[in-house]
């Protein structure tokens, strides 16, 4: 199951991608039965407003989001023009904003970047349920 959507370069896509996000995944819950908690839905709409966000400041023109079950995960995907790849910043309390891609990377299951012929493409994985202990499926505790 997968769904695609090509974003504009303003900042009503951010608002659209989130919806389109919250909607594909209770449309995977509902019509094939994939159990999803509520964690992996404000997640996966975290993840992608940070990712949709970052291609709108950082690249010109169109970007595209697909989104994909792959087995227990909910698979984010935004290609964009820029060919620089995302930086995370070392973590910094007094520092507003920025801090995006440290929120990504500390709530996926995995994060990578992939340069292509043209931009980037950003893919980042979610666990769609948690343990009944409460800790995410596919982490480890610490």
């Amino acid at each position: 199951m997968q769904t695609t959507m090509a974003l504009e370069g303003n900042g009503a896509s951010i608002a659209q991608a989130r919806h389109l996000a919250a909607r594909f995944l209770t449309q995977a819950q509902a019509a094939h039965e994939l159990p999803v908690s509520q964690r992996a839905v404000d997640l996966t709409q975290l993840v992608v407003s940070e990712l949709v966000t970052n291609a709108h400041k950082h690249a010109p023109g169109l970007a595209l989001m697909q989104l994909r079950i792959v087995g227990d995960l909910v698979e984010i995907m935004v290609w964009d023009s820029a060919s620089q790849l995302p930086v995370a910043r070392t973590a910094d309390a007094g520092r507003v904003g920025r801090h995006g891609l440290e929120i990504v990377k500390a709530v996926a299951q995995d994060y990578a970047v992939q340069m292509e012929p043209v931009g980037k493409r950003v893919t980042v994985r979610i666990a769609l349920l948690d343990d009944p202990g409460g800790a995410v499926t596919g982490r480890g505790s610490l």
